[in-house]
């Protein structure tokens, strides 16, 4: 057996970091077994999903030693097994078959076999519908047990099960609403003896900081140096502490996708008791503008999070330009004159426009430093137009990542910068600003998206060819939603081609149009939480969003009666003066929200959804012959007769307060309010935008005709005959309320006076904000959400 040495290399090579290596190093079968499983997975591995499937394999062998194992190390490797239930079938067969096959092997283990996440909502939808009486009688207590059950149907034995909770908690969402005190547990106290202290024991508080890439995380000094001696420099200018940044380009809006990095860099800070900069990455002034600044800064704090500084990489253009001379004189660098073609085949790329081809050197590659010192000198002086000659890396050509084949540093940009105006023709690069810039700002943690992994050799080359701090740069899955675009190329086509208002149209996925919505920041947070942060791109379905906002909103907002299509109600046996007090609470069951007093008077509105002519079995609302309660009202109303215009549309009911007759316990109560010249009410809206999704499909872009082809051009709809109850002006004088979701960490205090914070729960309608465009004489409204999933929203 390998000594604990090799052990711990050969699981480093398949990607286990430090503490897991320990952790296998302790149980010697399986230790033994996943040094084997190294050994015949021959190439080094990366991707954590696969690292964890190559353990989960050495725990089902614990030491035995079976014959073609390697079958299934290289199923897993090349990511034909990709879950654990995979790897549990392949290995069963493998050690039980005399001879097994490869094509035996993925038969039973279900390799090729794709079960969409449109067959697993089919077959659970199916399932529930087949159970349904079941489910709603017990209802939400049934859903361990229903996750259970759905994952034994024999069509889903190979889907993904990480598909199945989603799916199922949104069906029974759909199917048993939102819940209630139904769905609560009173649990039993048991009395303690009375000579027995109690004993409280604190459970560790779970986060995205303490669990997954985050939780896996070096500490603060532990990043490896080339030279040790820059790491004391290093803790002597931290203390030790955790540094971030969160370096956006400001050369456009942030979107949903932004908000999960900015989580992660000033979130982990916060959490480690550090500190992280707000970087904005201004090295291109051709595309820079102040409105995104503005907005970025902005956004961050709206998400509650103070930046340690707010700094600028052309805060550093002098140190950094005299780090390139000195990469010059170190013959690390050489000023080259090709065209962007001839690069391109430098690099490998074919005349047919393919890659893979053969790479070679620059022409200028071994020029003498003193020509390059010379020639990059002229590029700063304006020697050079745009294109005519670049300052590039001298890397490895022969390394297989293409981050290594002489990067370019240092390009000609004639173009006046905000800040440094007309001092400079020449501005570097992402892959030089970056990684010198976390070095002058001693950033421990260089957190960023797994599309820089190959830019991490690059980053790390550098800063140690220029015998600087090397940061330690980690990378983790990005945040996409779909059903919706996110590229700034494709919002500013939407934008100028008036499919949407402007970058912040709430159908839009850009912070500014999520927060134009009426989305709280804190939803964000407790959403991206629920997440969590793994090396793999996480691709949510609107919808998903849709309930973690819903879910968040459902314990933050006061709740109003609203009507979208109100009808009047006259009483032809109340005085014309009458009025009655009734106070409703603003939330039941929750006296921190308060209550507010409405006047019952002679004249009232309903939703025309709440009458009929006919009563029907299951229609217990207002009708002829049946009569109904009004929230809070202590007597029930009935019919006596409607006005109809030459369309048949009610527009008059005229009805009998039933306060004359024995108090009768109604099926129902529905929504009214008031006309009261005293109380200001009703409150009339001039519209309310209902959002639906912009697009018809989940992915606009695979549209063959392009993704503005794929706009649903029913996306909004405008209500304007909608009036809500005159508490209203209370709930808008009073927000942002600013109550808690139960979790202090994502209990964002949000600023007075922006309209989106003005949210209420429009019973039985959905949650509402107050539009940016509203005025005091035009009142303007934007739907949140719904109050449960739409499943004909798209």
């Amino acid at each position: 057996m390998s000594s604990e040495e090799e052990l711990s290399v050969l699981f480093a090579r398949i990607g286990l970091n430090e503490p897991k290596i320990k952790e296998v190093l302790k149980n010697k079968k399986v230790s033994a077994s996943l040094g084997e499983i190294a050994t015949e997975a021959a190439v080094p591995v990366t991707d954590k999903a696969i690292s964890a499937l190559l353990h989960a394999l050495a725990t089902l062998c614990k030491g035995e030693t079976v014959a073609k194992r390697a079958l299934v190390t290289k199923a897993i490797v090349d990511g034909r097994l990709k879950t654990n239930l995979q790897v549990d079938a392949a290995y069963k067969y493998v050690k039980a078959a005399p001879e097994p096959s490869v094509s035996e092997m993925e038969a039973e283990s279900g390799v090729g076999i794709e079960v969409t996440p449109e067959q697993v909502k089919t077959e659970i939808a199916a399932y529930i519908a087949a159970n349904k009486a079941d489910i709603t009688e017990k209802r939400y207590k049934c859903v361990p047990a229903l996750l259970g059950n759905v994952k034994s149907i024999p069509a889903l034995k190979w889907a993904s099960p990480s598909l199945f909770k989603t799916i199922i908690d949104e069906q029974v969402l759909a199917l048993l609403g939102p819940k209630d005190e139904r769905d609560l547990v009173k649990e039993k106290k048991k009395k303690a003896p009375a000579n027995e202290k109690k004993v409280v024991k604190e459970e560790p508080v779970r986060s995205m900081f303490t669990e997954g890439f985050l939780g896996d995380l070096h500490k603060a000094g532990e990043n490896p140096q080339m030279y040790p001696a820059l790491m004391k420099e290093h803790l002597k200018a931290t203390g030790g502490r955790v540094y971030t940044r969160f370096p956006p380009e400001p050369n456009g809006y942030l979107h949903i996708g932004h908000s999960k990095a900015i989580m992660v860099n000033f979130g982990y800070a916060k959490h480690n008791d550090g500190f992280c900069y707000l970087r904005y990455d201004d090295t291109n002034p051709e595309a820079e503008e102040e409105q995104f600044f503005r907005s970025i800064k902005d956004l961050v704090e709206w998400l509650g999070f103070e930046p340690y500084k707010i700094t600028y990489s052309s805060d550093y253009f002098d140190e950094l330009y005299a780090l390139a001379e000195r990469m010059i004189t170190l013959d690390k660098g050489y000023i080259c004159h090709c065209t962007a073609e001839q690069v391109k085949a430098q690099r490998g790329m074919r005349a047919d426009g393919t890659l893979g081809g053969a790479r070679f050197a620059c022409p200028h590659r071994d020029r003498p430093t003193e020509e390059s010192l010379a020639e990059f000198r002229g590029m700063k002086e304006g020697k050079y137009n745009a294109g005519e000659a670049t300052l590039r890396m001298k890397q490895d050509l022969t390394s297989p990542s293409p981050q290594m084949w002489d990067l370019v540093a240092y390009r000609v940009l004639n173009a006046v910068h905000h800040r440094t105006g007309d001092k400079w023709k020449i501005y570097p690069t992402y892959d030089f600003t970056h990684c010198l810039v976390d070095s002058f700002e001693n950033i421990s943690h260089s957190l960023c998206t797994t599309e820089f992994v190959l830019s991490r050799e690059s980053y790390e080359w550098l800063c140690d060819v220029l015998k600087v701090y090397r940061p330690a740069q980690r990378e983790y899955g990005r945040l996409n939603i779909t059903g919706t675009v996110l590229s700034k190329r494709k919002i500013a086509k939407l934008v100028a081609e008036k499919h949407v208002r402007g970058w912040d149209d709430p159908r839009l996925f850009t912070l500014e149009a999520i927060r134009r919505r009426g989305v709280p920041p804190g939803a964000i947070l407790s959403f991206i939480n629920t997440l969590g942060v793994t090396t793999s791109t996480t691709n949510i379905q609107v919808v998903r969003f849709e309930s973690a906002v819903r879910a968040y909103l459902d314990v933050t907002t006061p709740r109003l009666m609203m009507l979208l299509d109100p009808v009047p109600v006259v009483f032809d046996n109340l005085a014309d003066d009458y009025e009655e007090s009734v106070t409703i609470p603003y939330k039941l069951g929750s006296p921190e929200f308060g209550e507010r007093t409405l006047p019952f008077t002679k004249k009232i509105y309903i939703d025309r959804a709440d009458y009929r002519d006919e009563i029907s079995k299951d229609y217990f609302r207002l009708a002829p012959g049946q009569s109904v309660g009004l929230m809070k009202v202590p007597y029930t109303v009935r019919v006596v007769s409607v006005e109809k215009n030459e369309q048949g549309e009610v527009t008059l009911i005229h009805a009998h307060y039933e306060n004359d007759e024995k108090m009768k316990k109604p099926k129902t109560f529905i929504q009214w309010i008031p006309e009261s010249a005293k109380a200001k009410s009703p409150v009339r809206i001039a519209e309310i935008r209902i959002h639906k999704q912009l697009f018809h499909s989940e992915n606009p872009a695979a549209h063959p005709d392009g993704y503005l082809a794929d706009v649903n051009p029913d996306s909004e709809e405008v209500v304007t005959t909608a009036m809500v109850e005159p508490a209203f002006f209370t709930i808008k004088a009073n927000s942002p309320l600013n109550m808690s979701a139960g979790n202090p960490e994502f209990d964002i205090k949000e600023k007075t006076g922006k309209p989106e914070t003005v949210r209420f729960q429009a019973l039985r309608v959905g949650y509402f904000c107050i539009d940016k465009e509203s005025t005091e004489d035009k009142l303007i409204m934007n739907r949140i959400v719904t109050l449960k999933e739409d499943s004909a929203k798209n």
